[in-house]
């Protein structure tokens, strides 16, 4: 009995040491978002960022990684309560949100990670991979430790479209807290 209150213990401890360590990281996330330079240097090559630093890079706001967050989520959660894998495909759209957050996590997305966050199979997503990368919105660079490993981006137009995208769609959410700041500095 006593070993299996401690266990107990252990876990309840584990589950606010993980709460606090998510808090962290979203302190974390939101700091190296307010940094539009320090991501646009991440993201792109010299001449890439030429190109993404027009006016949508400057309109940045940080609520949008939550909102493609959301967006992911939700078309998750679609095809879980309507159990139905065929109902609701969007491809080249999962992928974009996919590689959008990942952009903003300043994380690494392998092409096989984007094929599964695509939810289509293998073949289906490579073919909207191929079309993303040929009309601009994405870029495939090879790993220089595994030469099997190939990985996946948002181009400087791509990355630029989805903040137009998030800018347009969350104009309201962004204009009030927009608004909240300058009435709490008015103040």
């Amino acid at each position: 009995m006593n070993s299996a209150g401690q266990l107990m213990r252990n876990r309840a401890k584990a589950i606010r040491l993980i709460g606090v360590a998510n808090e962290l990281l979203a302190v974390a996330r939101e700091l190296e978002i307010g940094e539009s330079a320090a991501v646009s240097s991440y993201l792109f090559t010299g001449e890439e960022r030429g190109a993404a630093n027009g006016s949508a890079t400057a309109q940045d706001h940080p609520i949008w990684v939550e909102l493609a967050r959301q967006t992911y989520g939700d078309r998750r959660r679609r095809t879980k309560i309507f159990d139905s894998d065929s109902l609701f495909g969007e491809p080249a759209w999962d992928i974009l949100l996919d590689l959008f957050i990942a952009a903003k996590e300043r994380r690494r997305v392998s092409v096989t990670s984007a094929c599964i966050g695509s939810a289509v199979p293998s073949t289906t997503a490579l073919r909207w991979i191929t079309i993303l990368e040929r009309d601009g919105f994405l870029a495939r660079e090879a790993d220089p430790g595994d030469a099997r490993r190939v990985y996946v981006k948002l181009s400087a137009r791509g990355y630029s479209a989805m903040l137009e995208y998030f800018a347009s769609a969350s104009r309201s959410v962004v204009l009030l807290d927009d608004a909240t700041v300058q009435a709490v500095a008015a103040r």
